[in-house]
């Protein structure tokens, strides 16, 4: 039995350490890259470790304040994820909690439709949306990243589903004492849903920061552009493809959804667990 044992943990060592190098060696070579010369990038082929280290290219990249503002890109993409993860959390929060504590007529109905619903690429909503937001006239405005980034129907499960696991006892306890709904949510429920909301917000900063194809749409104006949508205006800012400072920025763009990561993993792993809210 420990020689099975210790055979399935090896193989899971390796099949695990296999899936993440697939992940991490093509991250690790752009990191690499980006501290090359681009003669060294277009005469030498595939290589790791630069032969002469150099930060050229982010130094490019950052004076460009032009025809590639990218720092102006960094801030506008920062003030809308960062909108949208906070704005998510409470209305996703204040969702869930009607779908899984309060008691009324079709919420199940409700809820399941809209799950249905959401099982539709989300590309078909491209042009109905893009008319929406032509109406409001947010078109080249943080409104048209942060309004549709709000509705992500994926954080309502997941937090419905967790607070699901909260024992009700909670809430009668607190009624007893004389609390209404909403000071049994802010209160009780809410304080225990803090490993699930972080994700949400993660997963809410993550899904605007990364997105690239509704900026792309809705965005032509270069000084309020997203990152994302920023980086493509590189490939002809430096006169003609230039790999190096496109890399660098894309580095430049790792770095907060890295450095999130790293903070909410506990998180992460806390809202895997139904029970992680009652042990607060």
């Amino acid at each position: 039995m420990k020689k099975k044992t210790r055979a399935s943990r090896w193989a899971s060592c390796t099949i695990l350490t296999l899936v993440a190098a697939v992940w991490v060696l093509p991250i690790v070579w752009a990191v690499f890259t980006s501290f090359k010369t681009e003669t060294e990038i277009k005469t030498k082929g595939f290589g790791f470790l630069p032969k002469v280290w150099t930060t050229e290219n982010y130094i490019n990249i950052l004076q460009n304040t032009d025809n590639a503002p990218i720092v102006r890109w960094f801030l506008n993409s920062m003030f809308m994820a960062v909108t949208v993860a906070v704005l998510s959390i409470i209305i996703v929060s204040l969702t869930a909690y009607g779908y899984s504590r309060l008691k009324f007529k079709y919420r199940d109905q409700l809820f399941y439709t809209i799950m249905a619903i959401s099982l539709f690429p989300s590309v078909i909503n491209i042009i109905p949306l893009y008319k929406i937001i032509s109406v409001f006239d947010w078109v080249n405005n943080a409104m048209a990243m942060i309004i549709p980034g709000l509705g992500a129907v994926t954080n309502i499960f997941l937090v419905r589903q967790f607070s699901l696991g909260i024992p009700k006892e909670f809430d009668e306890a607190a009624r007893i004492d004389g609390a209404g709904e909403w000071r049994i949510f802010t209160m009780v429920i809410l304080p225990m849903l803090k490993p699930v909301l972080t994700v949400v917000a993660l997963f809410s900063f993550t899904s605007v920061w990364n997105d690239f194809l509704w900026p792309t749409i809705v965005f032509n104006d270069v000084e309020k552009m997203p990152l994302t949508a920023g980086l493509q205006l590189l490939q002809g800012a430096y006169g003609g493809f230039q790999l190096g400072p496109i890399l660098a920025a894309a580095c430049i763009a790792m770095i907060p959804t890295f450095l999130l990561y790293l903070f909410a993993q506990k998180y992460f792993l806390q809202s895997m667990s139904l029970s992680a809210g009652v042990k607060g």
